[in-house]
């Protein structure tokens, strides 16, 4: 378990920090000279990615803080290489602290193609400790009464510059992490659950560590797939691979073109037969090559058309739904003694295999972590 080093950790949020935003590599050095220096033991790290405004997520802007100093970096003006003395100063961190961490960690793999050493989740640490409202803003507000704006949470962070108000949001995503951080870790001591803590934040580093890349033969394979038939397959995989040429040439995110679920519906009725107009809202070039499209994917022979026996991996279980009830009491019972969310213990997918005749008790000892298993056995 990482070590809190006590006089290096506040508790409140520091009246002075210095807020510095980084555009260059000269500017980098220094301000990681001035971080090392101090010799704090915990930093936190926040991601802006412009997933909302392009065709290709790419990361936009990392936050840092460490004691009293607080940056905004901008990774669009830095090449990647000079951002490296960040990322190892990153890693020599006891704990680095982000909040919903899956999204964050997601994009340093994506990006650098590694991610911090040890990373603790603040929404992991909340959750454990009861708390039903565990969005940041929710969380700060709670913590010290600080009403945050959500205004830019949804903005286009590849612009440049960015306006005042979406720099304020940018420093604001990090700025009351460290010192709620360290009110957390005294709470989860308190109540007997800093263990549970530590292995939950280590499970989910290795979970975005080891998460597979969806194949991109299979990326058309979008939600509602399932409910079509060969034939509409077909019309399915046509319309994504015309969506995502136009998204290509337009630098737009797919769903502002076209939503997945309208590219279900118009396959659903191509393949019965029916007649499908483009939607209105689209504009005539893009329109009428996607009537092309559909013309070509008319002539597709049906023996190429996709398979369907593609959906999910591995067997179909074979539950016993007294034992599911049976568990799914317990874990409630449980979790109302402890006060927090039932899933957190045991989501319904783990229950429903922990439940089935046809999953070995090997797969279902991997199925749960220390903790997990430990309340998932008690008093049974």
């Amino acid at each position: 378990m990482a070590s809190v080093t006590e006089k290096e950790v506040l508790l409140e949020v520091p009246e002075s920090i210095e807020e510095t935003v980084i555009e260059t590599a000269d500017d980098l050095r220094a301000f990681l000279d001035r971080v090392q220096a101090d010799g704090n033991p915990w930093c936190a790290v926040d991601t802006e990615a412009d997933s909302m405004h392009s065709y290709e997520t790419k990361l936009c802007l990392i936050q840092f803080v460490s004691g009293r100093r607080l940056a905004v970096i901008d990774p669009l003006a830095i090449p990647a290489q000079e951002l490296e003395p960040l990322l190892d100063l990153i890693d020599s961190a006891e704990v680095v602290w982000m909040h919903g961490a899956d999204y964050d960690m997601a994009m340093f793999r994506k990006t650098f193609g590694r991610i911090p050493e040890t990373v603790w989740d603040t929404q992991t640490a909340a959750r454990l400790l009861g708390v039903e409202q565990f969005g940041l803003a929710n969380l700060i507000e709670a913590e010290y009464g600080i009403k945050l704006s959500k205004q830019s949470q949804k903005a286009d962070w590849g612009r440049r510059p960015l306006p005042e108000k979406m720099l304020n949001y940018a420093f604001n995503d990090v700025r009351y992490i460290l010192p709620m951080a360290a009110r957390y870790v005294e709470k989860l001591k308190e109540v007997g659950r800093m263990e549970w803590f530590v292995e939950s934040c280590a499970n989910g580093r290795e979970v975005v560590e080891t998460r597979e890349e969806r194949p991109s033969e299979d990326a058309w394979r979008i939600t509602g797939w399932g409910k079509l038939e060969r034939k509409g397959l077909s019309f399915l995989r046509a319309l994504w691979q015309w969506r995502d040429r136009e998204c290509q040439k337009l630098d737009r995110p797919a769903f502002k073109l076209i939503s997945n679920q309208e590219l279900v519906r118009l396959s659903e009725g191509l393949q019965n037969g029916e007649r499908v107009d483009p939607p209105r809202y689209l504009r005539p070039p893009i329109a009428r090559r996607l009537i092309k499209a559909i013309s070509e994917a008319r002539n597709i022979p049906e023996s190429d058309y996709p398979k369907k026996n593609r959906r999910g991996n591995g067997l179909r279980l074979q539950i016993d739904e007294d034992e599911l009830q049976r568990l799914r009491d317990h874990r409630n019972r449980v979790a109302r003694e402890l006060g927090i969310d039932g899933t957190l213990i045991s989501p319904r997918a783990v229950l429903e295999k922990l439940a089935a005749t046809n999953v070995s008790d090997e797969e279902k000892e991997m199925l749960l972590l220390n903790w997990q298993r430990e309340l998932m056995t008690s008093g049974r």
